[in-house]
């Protein structure tokens, strides 16, 4: 057993991918677990596979603030408190930005973005109350604008940058705040974008060094841990994708654009795959989300 042994963490998308790998690593570790999910059937094999003794699930939709406060408390309610919460949950769309589903945008910045606003705003007293820490799951999106990829890059970036303000204001209460910032991780998201998009691999093609590979999700959740058990500002998985927060100011820079413009160029456009498919997310997404509900 290790430092997080008897402690209480929250983790919303947990019922499969990083998610479901995060929350198998913390229970290994001695944590206990409060999960969350709009995939009730994965979700409660999850639970029952660590112990409903250990682990507490409930599906919930990160776009809406009441059902992730109810999870909060559900778990709050078992577990006396929270010490950590870890806000995952995300999805991905397909298309540029001629191509995309509006729906499907805004659903990834309403999941990606707003989802982990209302994970850290239901979460945040109970870890105020225990000086706790919050993990923001961004990615290497953040750093990197992939092309076909907006919405997506829009959300993660903005993950990064809500985190920073967020540990700047909750600071003096005791909470640490950090982000994570992955490559390509083996997740069913990543699954079904080489299925629905066989360009995807000979995108991947034209990346460079670990930018063009895909890494186990135990590995990403491995990080997680120790991101937790140390409190760490930032993770990175694998850690070499720390080089491109370092060199973010050049990617960013008219020289680096007109060099990755070059390097894309040499990628399949996938709009028209996109367009045959009539869709611009997965199926298993798109199966799985709930409609929205406006707000009143």
């Amino acid at each position: 057993m290790g430092g997080l042994t008897g402690s209480t963490v929250l983790v919303s998308g947990a019922a499969r991918g990083i998610g479901a790998a995060t929350a198998r690593a913390l229970a290994a570790e001695g944590a206990r677990l409060v999960l969350f999910d709009v995939d009730a059937q994965p979700l409660q094999e999850l639970v029952a596979e660590i112990g409903e003794d250990r682990a507490v699930g409930t599906v919930a939709d990160v776009r809406d603030l009441a059902a992730v406060q109810a999870a909060v408390d559900a778990g709050i309610g078992r577990f006396g408190g929270l010490d950590f919460a870890v806000a995952n949950a995300g999805v991905g769309s397909y298309g540029s930005v001629l191509q995309v589903d509006p729906e499907a945008f805004r659903a990834v910045i309403e999941i990606d973005l707003v989802g982990v606003f209302h994970t850290v705003r239901a979460s945040l007293p109970a870890l105020v109350e225990r000086h706790g820490y919050l993990l923001l799951v961004s990615s290497m999106a953040a750093y990197l604008p992939v092309p076909g990829q907006a919405p997506y890059n829009a959300a993660k970036a903005g993950v990064e940058q809500f985190a920073n303000t967020v540990r700047l204001e909750v600071a003096r209460h005791g909470v640490a705040v950090g982000s994570a910032h992955m490559a390509w991780i083996d997740t069913p998201l990543i699954r079904d974008a080489r299925a629905d998009l066989p360009a995807f691999d000979r995108m991947l093609a034209t990346l460079p060094g670990p930018l063009g590979r895909v890494h186990a999700v135990d590995e990403c959740a491995a990080a997680f841990v120790r991101a937790l058990e140390n409190r760490s500002r930032r993770v990175y998985v694998p850690g070499s994708m720390r080089i491109l927060a370092w060199a973010q100011p050049l990617i960013t820079s008219a020289t680096a654009e007109r060099f990755m413009l070059r390097m894309m160029s040499r990628a399949p456009n996938v709009d028209d795959r996109v367009a045959a498919l009539g869709r611009s997310m997965s199926a298993r997404i798109l199966a799985a989300l709930p409609a929205r509900q406006p707000s009143p």
